[in-house]
């Protein structure tokens, strides 16, 4: 029998940890090693393709975005009533608490889409994108307040993207080992997957995305259960993974500063703001490192290693076009 040093050992822990709780349940059905030349909506030259491979960074931005989005309030009710973030009793009705295990189910489901649409197969990039506008086709409702949300709702749509664009461009930017000089071409083709799922009007570069999230101030409210996310509310629920707790502060200090001023957090100076930086740091690449490019990754290279049939394709997607489905059929999408 063969043995292992350490680093190796870690390396094999990291990847049939991701085996185990992410590939075998959520990304079944994806190709991402054929059609050969098939680049996808981006291609191999892209800043999306360059700025995705990069797993624990994109999830951590994945993390970034999902903190800042609940800002909304009517994100915080859409989660309650038909997300699994949200815990449940016997029932069906929600708790009012943080489900760990749900939303890992969440992370999960949001890092097969956002690998599919990069690098993934035009195909593969394709069909996660109907998996998440059928399931946003079912998410509307009432507010206890009497406001109705919808998530097909254009403003939302705006409001969602924007979040996500920022929370993985925010997160390269700070802890890529190898950062965009040049983060709106990110910005810029990114918008392709927001139009894929049937966004408007969105932003294109740094300064708009920005310009864009501050607007929406009037809207945005603190949540009960936006407090129980983050900072104390966080730190004292013993069913939250250590994990989450040791990146909670990493995820409020790349807030806005008018956001961080609604969750009341505080920039400590800037030596230890810069060693709690570098600790964040390490532990995302020393995670990436242990782990390796995606076999997907691997897969989406090979795919296109003899060159493209173009630079890149474009989602087909035609606003309205979709068919209807009941929520059972949806989650047998999934």
């Amino acid at each position: 029998m063969k043995l292992l040093l350490p680093h190796q050992l870690l390396e094999h822990k990291v990847r049939s940890d991701f085996d185990r709780d992410m590939r075998k349940k959520f990304f079944r059905g994806l190709e991402f090693a054929s059609p050969k030349g098939d680049p996808g909506w981006f291609g191999p030259d892209s800043a999306v393709w360059h700025v995705h491979s990069h797993t624990t960074v994109l999830i951590f931005g994945l993390q970034c975005a999902g903190w800042i989005e609940r800002l909304d309030p009517s994100i915080y009710w859409m989660g309650s009533d038909h997300s699994r973030v949200a815990e449940r009793d016997g029932t069906g009705q929600a708790t009012g608490r943080f489900d760990p295990e749900g939303a890992q189910t969440r992370l999960a489901h949001s890092l097969a889409f956002f690998i599919g649409t990069a690098y993934g197969s035009t195909r593969c990039a394709e069909r996660v994108s109907e998996t998440v506008r059928a399931m946003h086709h079912t998410v509307r409702g009432v507010r206890p307040d009497g406001l109705a949300y919808n998530a097909d709702d254009p403003e939302w749509l705006r409001w969602n993207y924007a979040t996500v664009v920022w929370g993985i461009a925010t997160a390269h930017e700070i802890y890529h080992p190898f950062p965009l000089r040049d983060i709106d071409r990110y910005y810029g083709e990114f918008v392709r997957v927001g139009r894929a799922l049937g966004g408007t009007d969105l932003p294109t570069t740094k300064a708009e995305t920005l310009a864009c999230l501050r607007s929406y101030l009037p809207k945005l409210a603190l949540t009960h259960g936006a407090t129980q996310i983050t900072g104390p509310g966080l730190m004292n629920n013993p069913d939250v993974p250590q994990a989450a707790k040791f990146f909670d502060w990493a995820i409020r200090d790349v807030m806005p500063d008018w956001a961080a001023e609604m969750v009341m957090h505080q920039a400590p100076n800037p030596v230890e703001r810069a060693a709690r930086r570098a600790a964040t740091w390490t532990a995302l690449n020393g995670a990436q490192a242990a782990m390796g490019p995606l076999k997907e990754f691997r897969q989406a290279q090979k795919r296109v290693a003899g060159g493209t049939t173009c630079k890149h394709t474009e989602p087909s997607y035609v606003p309205g076009s979709d068919p209807l489905r009941t929520r059972d059929v949806v989650e047998r999408m999934a």
